[in-house]
């Protein structure tokens, strides 16, 4: 009997090590929960075949080439720009869709009032019926990815499973993936489950379109954060089709943060070391083209100051042993604004992309290179717009307005290793230690060039009543001064006024006295004359500032609204404003540095106005400290 027994155990475990060595040969893992996920998704979608991505520079190739044949990608001058392709997106899908944007959590009111919101069984019960069948006659995509190096502590795994190759090549650059996430994921790790579709199924013999998409109406970009998922549909836009980029890293990630104490954050993170060694690192918040690609790669106008990148976007941050915040950047890549971008504004990010680099909805010229607006060299005598139509300097509209060239939120997908200024290390799996928080945003008028937080509260209070006005990376009106705390307003997993609270329990978990030091800056204020500061490489002399803050020794004078320099307090020298004399220079500088008064008073007005919607959730602390200030600015 015994003997049986033993012979019917050696089967089973022949047939398992059989099936184990059968689904080795099919599936590139052995991850039965992501292979059986992947199957199923699979069979809804009615994928013509599924592909499974190793992320290597062959399979990237490869993929972009038979994305040349197709149509969908034009092969720039090799001699120009090696290795680079341009993509041109269906009019209605350029940009994020913030309407068409979920936070579908149980209960309404987790999700709070600055997102949009359907309970969780309805919307999955939609949008499984748009997945139902709208892969037909594609191939369905699997990413394995990380966002964060292998392995760190930090970081986090996704797949995510879609029928675009432009994204595949994309998030090959933005994030880690292939064969070693797998082996990182192992039999039972957990990852982030990603669905994608551009929602444009193939009929037999039916030709493919350059930029498959769906109406705006049929376009889902949904968060479900209770169970760590993200369902996308109808869209193959960067935001909303690049899961691992706000989806994951902000939207999921925050919420993921909050249950387990860390900070995933809309921010840069920068390296800055001083004429005499010493080295800083600093994280800044600005919303969507306020610049935060340009200060991380800035090039210093102060002689023997030298900054280096970590990350120009996005920043996860735990504490570390020593009590102290450590960031990683998750990214591998750069999808940056292009419009604007020259060898003035960012001649780093200019260097970067010469090779290799994905371009979306730029002009493309007659020999092969691309160009937009604010590129800083003459335009092109003609071009082909990022529609796809022949376009001169002179090229109007039908209302006789002049056409652009490029899309004002045209896109470059750039490997952040090719940064000519990107730090040692950029990939350290522990992260690197954070001395100082910025905030900012776009703002004409009242908010001087820099001021530092008082206190943890007051420095909450400063990211939760930042404001900015909107920009092309996103549908809502342009021109347009809306709040957008911490610059996370798109960006929230979860209610805002949770995310302010988690933000201020951030004292009970380290010594306060170890986290970093907050400041406010604003590039932006406008005169009669212009723009009031340069910016750009002249920003170096606002974080020398913020350097001697850090080490106790910068000079300050107390206000209602924080410390601020005193008027010889930034380092002038050299800097020069071609509209401004020395004396006019002067007499800027003291109204960049003093307190509007009854411009604070409307702002603080403002800011608690904004507070409203969330009720009696908005921590007490943030109202009195609201209150405080609207006290002080009385006296």
């Amino acid at each position: 009997m015994s003997c049986k027994k033993t012979a019917k155990r050696a089967c089973k475990t022949t047939a398992k090590t059989k099936a184990a060595k059968a689904s080795a040969a099919k599936y590139p893992t052995q991850h039965e929960e992501l292979i059986k996920w992947v199957n199923d998704f699979a069979k809804l979608t009615q994928a013509k075949d599924v592909y499974w991505c190793n992320g290597t520079k062959k399979e990237y190739t490869a993929i972009c080439e038979s994305m040349v044949e197709s149509g969908a990608f034009i092969k720039l001058n090799p001699k120009k720009r090696p290795g680079c392709y341009l993509a041109r997106s269906h009019w209605s899908d350029v940009a994020r869709v913030e309407n068409r944007t979920y936070i579908s959590t149980t209960k309404q009111e987790d999700a709070g009032p600055t997102n949009n919101w359907v309970a969780p069984a309805e919307l999955k019960a939609t949008m499984t019926g748009l997945y139902k069948g709208c892969m037909k006659g594609r191939t369905l995509y699997v990413i394995p990815f990380s966002m964060g190096p292998i392995g760190s502590p930090i970081s986090k795994i996704g797949v995510e499973l879609t029928d675009s190759p432009y994204v595949v090549v994309n998030m090959i650059i933005m994030t880690r993936v292939g064969t070693k996430v797998l082996k990182q994921l192992g039999k039972d790790g957990e990852f982030i489950k990603c669905l994608h579709s551009v929602g444009a199924p193939l009929k037999p013999r039916q030709k493919d379109v350059p930029w498959p998409c769906a109406p705006l109406e049929k376009k889902y970009i949904s968060h479900f954060p209770e169970t760590s998922e993200i369902w996308s549909f109808g869209s193959g836009y960067g935001g909303n089709a690049l899961l691992g980029k706000k989806c994951l890293a902000l939207r999921i990630a925050s919420s993921l943060a909050r249950k387990e104490g860390w900070l995933a954050e809309h921010m840069l993170i920068l390296k800055l070391t001083s004429p005499e060694g010493k080295v800083n690192y600093i994280t800044a918040a600005f919303p969507s083209a306020c610049g935060k690609t340009n200060l991380a790669m800035m090039e210093p106008r102060l002689p023997g100051w030298k900054i280096e990148t970590i990350g120009d976007d996005i920043a996860w941050m735990k504490i570390g042993a020593d009590g102290r915040l450590y960031a990683i950047n998750p990214e591998s890549g750069f999808f940056g604004v292009a419009p604007g971008t020259s060898m003035d504004s960012n001649p780093n990010a200019m260097r970067t992309i010469t090779k290799n680099t994905i371009f979306t909805n730029c002009a493309l010229t007659d020999d092969g290179d691309i160009w937009w607006e604010g590129m800083g060299v003459p335009a092109p005598a003609h071009a082909i717009d990022w529609q796809g139509n022949d376009w001169t300097p002179d090229t109007v509209d039908k209302d006789g307005k002049k056409v652009k060239a490029a899309h004002p939120n045209a896109r470059f997908t750039a490997p952040a290793a090719q940064c000519p200024v990107i730090a040692d290390e950029w990939e350290d799996p522990n992260g690197v230690p954070v001395s100082a928080f910025l905030f900012g945003g776009r703002r004409p008028t009242v908010i001087p060039l820099v001021n530092q937080a008082k206190d943890w509260t007051h420095a909450v209070f400063m990211g939760s009543a930042a404001g900015s006005e909107t920009t092309a990376a996103n549908l809502a009106e342009v021109g347009v001064v809306r709040r957008d705390p911490m610059a996370m307003l798109p960006f929230f997993g979860y209610n805002a006024a949770d995310y302010m609270l988690h933000w201020l329990t951030m004292p009970l978990r380290t010594d306060v006295n170890k986290l970093p030091k907050v400041f406010f800056t604003n590039w932006f204020r406008k005169d009669e004359k212009g723009f009031m500061w340069n910016g750009f490489g002249d920003n170096i002399r606002v974080l020398k500032w913020v350097c001697e803050r850090i080490e106790g020794k910068g000079k300050a004078v107390e206000t209602p609204i924080g410390f601020l320099p005193t008027p010889d307090a930034i380092d002038m020298t050299g800097y020069v404003d071609p509209q401004r004399s020395a004396s006019e220079m002067k007499k800027t500088m003291k109204e960049l540095l003093s307190v509007d008064v009854e411009g604070w008073k409307k702002e603080i007005e403002a800011v608690a106005k904004s507070y409203e919607p969330f009720g009696s959730r908005m921590p007490y602390a943030l109202k009195a400290k609201l209150a405080e200030i609207k006290a002080a600015l009385e006296k």
